[in-house]
């Protein structure tokens, strides 16, 4: 097996091309879980529908900063990661608590459980991840590109 192309961001290899791809599901299935619900059930459940346009939106965003996989990209991706652990919790919480608020799921009600709590889970892992990434880069072992 060769060495790692040192052009190749930290991100794009071993566990952050898994960490990658998870995002991207999510990604496009929060997004397309939006689309249609704000386009064809929005009167039903508005606040539920608008979080899960914010879930996909935080996705989105890590999924690019990740693959990106620059110094901004990696302080990107660990903000989005961050964003999302917080909606997590808070609208977890929220909905257990208020479930009368949350006619129908969002993909971070219950903490994620309409996911296999997955949601929960994969902020913390991009923010492990994303911190041996930065503890890497400080220490000039790997070839994460700058800029």
């Amino acid at each position: 097996m060769s060495a790692p192309d040192p052009a190749t961001p930290t991100t794009r290899r071993g566990p952050g091309r898994v960490l990658i791809a998870v995002y991207a599901v999510f990604a496009l299935a929060a997004t397309s879980r939006a689309v249609f619900q704000i386009a064809t059930q929005f009167a039903v459940a508005p606040l539920a529908y608008v979080l899960s346009a914010l879930a996909a939106v935080i996705y989105i965003v890590a999924t690019v900063a990740l693959a990106r996989g620059g110094r901004t990209s990696v302080r990107v991706a660990t903000a989005a990661c961050t964003v999302e652990l917080v909606g997590v919790l808070a609208v977890g919480m929220l909905s257990v608590l208020r479930p009368d608020d949350f006619p129908d799921a969002t993909v971070w009600s219950d903490f994620g459980a309409g996911y296999g709590f997955v949601p929960l889970v994969l902020p913390v892992l991009g923010l492990l991840f994303l911190r041996r990434v930065r503890h890497e880069d400080a220490s000039g072992d790997d070839g994460l590109i700058v800029g």
